[in-house]
Formats: C-alpha cells, sequence, structure tokens
C-alpha cells in the first residue's frame, strides 16, 4: 500500500501552524500537495556488505557444498557426463568428432607452419590439449587446437629471439605454451575475465580483420616459389613480393590456386546447403589427399613438400629455455587476452545456442590447464578455433565426447599416418591457411559500423591500420589505448538531460528526445545518466550551471519568475557516487545558496542515498528536499516559486531568509491560495497577465554564468 503525507512546504516544518494562524478559512483550503515519503537508510540498512560479512557468505556457501559439487567444480566434464544419453548422443557425438579430426590433422600442420615450427609440432599441439580441455573445459561443443593468429603471434615474437630452424625456437614456443597456461590459469581462479571486457568488438574485429591479411600475405611465398621477408608489417612483405618477381614459379601458383578454389567453394556449398555441410570439414582433407596423391605420382620438382615428420606419439618433456621467460610475457600476455576473446567468446555463444550455462573463469581455467600440460609434450599455444567450433556445433556435438574422438583420430595421424604427409605439397597447407583465414577479413563490420557509429567505425579504422602498418603488438596497444580513451572519454563526459513533463502525465522526460514535453519557470529539471566519480564532477557541474542559465522559456509554464529558482537532480541512473561527488554536490549546494537557488535531489538509489547520508549531504540540504519521484519535488517547488512570484510584488526575499520569516511566508500562503491552486499552477494557467519583473533586484541573486557567451 502506497503512504502519501501532504506538504503545504516541505522545507519549513513550521509553515502549516504559520499559515493556518494567519490565513482565513477558504485560503487553507487550497489543494494540498500529495507526495510520496522517501525512506531515508540507516546504518544498518546498508546493501553494500562488508568484506567480512561477503568472506562469511562464500565460506558457508563452501561448506555447503556437497563432495559431487566439489567434484563438479573441478572438474566441469562431470556435468555433462551425469546427464549423457548415451543412445541418444553417442552416435552425433561420433560423427562430429571425426568431422573435426579429419579437419584438424591437415589445418595443425598448417598452422604449424605458420608458427615457424616443424608440421610435428602442429599435430602434438593438436593431440594433448584437445584431451586435457574435454576433462577440465566447461565448454561441450569448443574444439582446441592450434589457431591461425595465435601461430601468427608465436612467429612475429619468436622470429625476433631465434632463427626458425633452430632448436631453440621450438624450445621457446614450448616454454610460451607452458606461460600461457599459467596466465589463463591465474586469470580463472582469480576471476579476473572480466578485464578483457574493456577491448572493444570494434577493436577485435579490426585487428583480427588485419591479422588475416598478414596471415595471407605470410603464405604467399609458398604459391610464388620463393623467400619473403618474415614480418607482420604489410610494407615490407609487399616489398619482398615485389623485389622477388624475377624468381616467380609457375607450378606451385597454379597448384596452390587451384587447391585454394577447391577449398573456397566446398566451404560455400558447406555453408549454403544443409545437405552438404560436411563439404566444409572435408575440404582440408580433400586439398590434401588430391595434393599428395599428385605430388606421389608426378613427383614435380618445383613444388616443395613437407618433407619428413616423425612418427609416434610426443614424448614426455619439460620445457626448458627458462633464461628467455621474461622477455616471453609481453606475447604470452597479448596471446593470453587473444585466447579469451576468441575461445571464451565463441564458447559463450555455444553454450546459448544449446541451452547450457558457461562459466567463463572456469572456462579460462580449462584452456590454461590444457596448455600447461601440453607443454610437457611439446605443444604450442592453443586455444579455441572459430571454424573448427562451429563445424562441431553444425555436425550436432552434444558434449566433449566430440572432443575425445578428434584426439583419438590425431593420435591415429601420429601413429600410422605421418608417412604419407611426407608427400603434401607446402603451397597446399598454404591454401588451408588461407581459405581459414579470409572468413576473418570483416569488411561487413567495417560497413556496419560506419553506418551505425562512425566513432567505433574510427576506432576499427585505427586498430587495422596500425596493425597492417606497424605490427601486431603496436596494433593491439593503439587499439586497446583509443578504446579506453574513448571509455574514459564517456566516463568523464556523461550524458546530462534537462527534463520536461510530458502533457498529461506525471512523467518526465528528456526535452530533446520528446519536443512536446515542456518545463516550468523558475524550475531546472536535471538527470545525470552516469555514476558520479572523481573524473567527472567538474563536467556535471559546468552542465548544471550552464542548465541554470541556458533556459528555453519558450515552453515553460507556471508563473512567470526572472530566474531560476530550484535545480531538480534525477538521480535514477546513477548507480554510484564517490568522496569527490560528495565533495562537488556540498560545493554546488554552497554556490546554489549564495545565489538563492534551492537544489533537491529525486529517486536516489539505496547505496548513492547511504553515501550521502553517511557524508552528511542530506542533512546539509535536508531530507524534505529528497524526493520518490520527480513530480513529487516538482509540486513543492511550483508551490515555492508561486509564494515568492506573488510576494515578489512588494520586495525581494532570499530563499535563505524565509525560514526566519514565518508570518511573511504565511502571507505568500493567502495570496498563492487566493490566485491560483496548484492545478493551476501545475497546467500553466494564470502564467499570462502577471506584473513586470521589478527592475531592482538585488545582486546577489544574478546566475554565476552570464547568458552571453
Amino acid at each position: 500500500m502506497r503512504m502519501e503525507i501532504t506538504y503545504a512546504s516541505p522545507s519549513f516544518s513550521d509553515l502549516p501552524a504559520a499559515a493556518a494562524s494567519t490565513m482565513p478559512s477558504s485560503a487553507t483550503a487550497a489543494r494540498p500537495v500529495r507526495i510520496i515519503p522517501l525512506q531515508h537508510p540507516t546504518a544498518s540498512s546498508s546493501s553494500s556488505s562488508p568484506p567480512n560479512v561477503v568472506f562469511a557468505r562464500w565460506t558457508a556457501r563452501l561448506r555447503r557444498m556437497t563432495w559431487l559439487e566439489w567434484l563438479e567444480f573441478f572438474l566441469p566434464c562431470l556435468r555433462w557426463i551425469r546427464v549423457y544419453k548415451w543412445r541418444e548422443y553417442f552416435q552425433v557425438d561420433l560423427m562430429a568428432g571425426i568431422t573435426v579430426g579429419v579437419m584438424l590433422v591437415p589445418q595443425s600442420m598448417s598452422y604449424a607452419k605458420l608458427a615457424g615450427l616443424e608440421p610435428i609440432y602442429g599435430l602434438y599441439s593438436g593431440f594433448v590439449p584437445i584431451f586435457v580441455y574435454a576433462i577440465f573445459g566447461s565448454s561441450r561443443q569448443l574444439a582446441v587446437g592450434p589457431v591461425a593468429l595465435v601461430s601468427l603471434l608465436v612467429s612475429n615474437v619468436l622470429s625476433g629471439i631465434a632463427d626458425s630452424t633452430s632448436e631453440l625456437y621450438t624450445e621457446l614456443a614450448i616454454l610460451l605454451s607452458l606461460m600461457v597456461g599459467i596466465m589463463e590459469c591465474i586469470m580463472g581462479l582469480l576471476r579476473l575475465g572480466w578485464l578483457i571486457r574493456f577491448i572493444s568488438h570494434s577493436v577485435i574485429s579490426g585487428f583480427t580483420t588485419a591479422s588475416a591479411i598478414v596471415i595471407g600475405l605470410s603464405q604467399a611465398k609458398y604459391f610464388l616459389g620463393y623467400d619473403l621477408d618474415k614480418s607482420s608489417k604489410i610494407i615490407p612483405v609487399v616489398k619482398s613480393i615485389i623485389d622477388g618477381a624475377d624468381k616467380f614459379s609457375w607450378p606451385p601458383f597454379v597448384m596452390g590456386s587451384i587447391m585454394l578454389v577447391i577449398l573456397l567453394v566446398m566451404k560455400h556449398l558447406g555453408k549454403s546447403r544443409k545437405y552438404l555441410r560436411f563439404l566444409r570439414a572435408a575440404g582440408p582433407l580433400t586439398a590434401v589427399v588430391l595434393g599428395t596423391t599428385f605430388a606421389k605420382v608426378f613427383h614435380p620438382p618445383s613444388i616443395s613438400l613437407v618433407g619428413d615428420i616423425p612418427q609416434g606419439l610426443p614424448k614426455f618433456s619439460v620445457p626448458k629455455a627458462f633464461e628467455y621467460a621474461q622477455s616471453l610475457i609481453p606475447t604470452a600476455i597479448l596471446i593470453t587476452g587473444v585466447a579469451i576473446l576468441e575461445s571464451v567468446g565463441i564458447a559463450k555463444a555455444l553454450a546459448a545456442k544449446n541451452g547450457y550455462e558457461l562459466d567463463s573463469n572456469q572456462e579460462l581455467f580449462g584452456l590454461g590447464v590444457s596448455n600447461v600440460l601440453g607443454s610437457l609434450f611439446s605443444a604450442y599455444p592453443t586455444t579455441g578455433s572459430f571454424s573448427r567450433s562451429a563445424v562441431n556445433h553444425e555436425s550436432g556435438a552434444k558434449s566433449g565426447v566430440s572432443g575425445i574422438v578428434s584426439g583419438i583420430i590425431m593420435i591415429c595421424a601420429l601413429m600410422f599416418l605421418t608417412p604419407l604427409f611426407e608427400y603434401i605439397p607446402q603451397c597446399t597447407l598454404a591454401a588451408i591457411v588461407i581459405s581459414a583465414v579470409i572468413g576473418l577479413v570483416d569488411y561487413e563490420e567495417a560497413i556496419f559500423l560506419w553506418r551505425v557509429d562512425k566513432k567505433d567505425f574510427l576506432l576499427w579504422t585505427i586498430t587495422s591500420t596500425t596493425t597492417l602498418f606497424l605490427g601486431i603488438e603496436i596494433g593491439v596497444l593503439v587499439g586497446v589505448g583509443v578504446s579506453l580513451a574513448f571509455v574514459i572519454h564517456e566516463s568523464a563526459n556523461p550524458h546530462i538531460a534537462v527534463l520536461g513533463r510530458l502533457p498529461g502525465t506525471t512523467v518526465y522526460r528528456n526535452v530533446k528526445q520528446y519536443p512536446e514535453a515542456y518545463t516550468y519557470n523558475g524550475i531546472v529539471i536535471v538527470r545525470v545518466d552516469a555514476p558520479i566519480y572523481f573524473a567527472n564532477t567538474s563536467f556535471i557541474k559546468d552542465r548544471l550551471r550552464e542548465y541554470e542559465v541556458d533556459v528555453d522559456s519558450s515552453k515553460s509554464r507556471g508563473p512567470e519568475v526572472e530566474r531560476i529558482y530550484f535545480v531538480i537532480v534525477e538521480m535514477a541512473p546513477v548507480t554510484y557516487v564517490d568522496s569527490s561527488a560528495v565533495q562537488a554536490l556540498k560545493d554546488l549546494y554552497q554556490e546554489y545558496k549564495l545565489r538563492d537557488v534551492q537544489i533537491a535531489i529525486s529517486n536516489p538509489s539505496p547505496e548513492v542515498l547511504l553515501t550521502l547520508s553517511k557524508s552528511g549531504l542530506v542533512e546539509l540540504i535536508g531530507k524534505e528536499w529528497y524526493f520518490v519521484r520527480v513530480h513529487d519535488a516538482v509540486q513543492v517547488c511550483l508551490q515555492h516559486v508561486q509564494s515568492m512570484k506573488t510576494g515578489s510584488n512588494s520586495s525581494h526575499t532570499p530563499l535563505s531568509s524565509l525560514e526566519d520569516k514565518p508570518s511573511f511566508f504565511a502571507r505568500l500562503s493567502k495570496e498563492r491560495a487566493e490566485k491560483l491552486s496548484v492545478t493551476d499552477i501545475e497546467s500553466g494557467n494564470g502564467s499570462n497577465g502577471r506584473p513586470p519583473l521589478p527592475k531592482d533586484r538585488d545582486s546577489q541573486v544574478e546566475p554565476l554564468l552570464s547568458k552571453e557567451r
């Protein structure tokens, strides 16, 4: 049941008695103002619990956990194992696992070449991590293994430290896997996955688009038949392509182009026709089979082959070259960020499509464990793959069983098929990489951003351009830096709206969005659409001063007064205020007080109201100037404006001195009751035909900012 209390003037507790003693009975019969009382919090009503209470709740929740819940916490695979329907799910998981495994084998060798490693290390990276993730990962459809973007990052950083043909290069790649895994585990355990939210989607899109172009150009050497400069910048690569044009060889170019066309056609048919979707996954295997058969039969001397690949499973070994660990930290952080963006993003999307919950921090921990244990078996950094995960989902995968099946296929490839891989043409593996990264060139996103948000389009352009011309690391740093700069700018310059009343309602909305909304003379209603903290207090204060001066009186109603007497701040969107905001509001109150302006607060949240109460701001402004609704504040302020208007015919009395003159205020109340009811004031009637404003007004009431700007 809604409570209501009656205010004749909420700022003066003695006003009703004073008015009753001096006003005739007909005057006191004017319609009273009814408002909803605001419940002021006490120190014990805080909704934000102290740290010891939060810790006590956390420990209590841990004590209530059963042994089965503890097992599921450490082994997320138990969640789907308990509800697994073997007859219904196993067949589709088997088919999905075979499909992804067939796709993974040639892709892993291609991505290893992109990373500057021997193809065997790509196969190793698709072996242990895939089994570990099936146990510790929380996504049931994510396909883990080597990916193009991470492979490019590995090649980009390690090529500056060691030669790709040296043993040190391989050791550093394996060490990098260990470091990435440790970072992912730490972030997952400390629940720090939220940090990546500060990187906008436009930055990710711009970075992946530029990286895809760099990856594609890096594979051009296998098509052209001669070596190119190894660089993550587009200009040196293009320059080396032009400089070596005289070494161009037709056979690898023709063969690579044919394989690329086959891959793209099969990929397109698989995506556009459901009954042919198996072609999408079968594309890489088809290219490998065709290329290997051609090389085995015709032995073309001008087409380079993969060469000898060791047979058998990887042996257990601890990563070496720890003396280089410090120089690898920036790259490990970068790869961890890419893993979060690429893996967690697609894992959440797949979880939503398949109707189960996914904990992003648990996902990070699963990826971390798979990288740590993978590094013990000669794997370089791995993460979730967009393309293989999409194929896994489209093939109907229901659980981690599909990943285990893919891992078994990788075991078979390592145990029995590596002698056949010796005859795979390099240009075929390059065609597989290029066909995979073409989908990462997100030009449609750029067109969408240009149409929807020019600022995000600028961010996309800056990130992609710097990545192409200045390198991957600088591109990421610039993109993230500009993204954070935009976030800080938006936070430091929040949206502030002047509100007006919609005709026929008690609803107040932005006057720019609703031109039909009208305001009241002497009152300005402002809504702050953001938390108030140290970075934006100056901006908010400046805007409030401007709104006090720049008032559009063409749509104003009510008694005609010469200036603003009341500023109502709607704080419903304000979720947080800090100490700087409290001090700014105190300064603003004192500033308004000197100019005879009263501030009123509407609809603050419990947390905000508690902060204001603890700081003494509620008592400073007065509890009677805090309201549940904007309309309540407007009603009360309108009565004061009318009182001041009727009183200005005799002499000007500052707001601050009215409290000491109840007889004078009673006289104003009498005149208000005789001339206008509250209904008339709210509707704007009676505002015409008023006597002109006195010219000899006190200089104390002049606004702080001049109208001339």
